[in-house]
């Protein structure tokens, strides 16, 4: 299998992993279509997948996290109906204003 090494630009740290042949190949023609090294594909997808995925997917587990511990402490919250009927107000052009949670 093919080997890519991709280096930062801010703060190079040497990289190294393996692309079957079939990727390698997809990656050198977009590479060349854009005028870009492979490197330079490859950061911008790793950067794309950790800030907009992974990095993302945590926050938002955190979010949940400390929405349940916040129930858990209070009893406070919304159920199902409530929030869909709030959110088809403003789906309606209504300036409908957020339920009130309640125990």
């Amino acid at each position: 299998m093919p080997t890519t090494h991709a280096t930062s630009r801010m703060s190079s740290m040497p990289t190294a992993f393996a692309l079957n042949r079939e990727l390698q190949a997809r990656l050198a023609a977009l590479a060349e279509a854009s005028s870009q090294q492979p490197e330079q594909l490859v950061e911008e997808a790793v950067r794309e997948y950790v800030e907009r995925r992974e990095e993302q997917r945590e926050s938002l587990r955190q979010e949940g996290i400390a929405a349940w511990e916040e129930y858990q402490r209070t009893g406070l919250h919304l159920n199902g109906d409530e929030v869909r009927a709030w959110i088809d107000q403003i789906r309606r052009g209504e300036r409908a204003p957020m339920p009130k949670c309640h125990v």
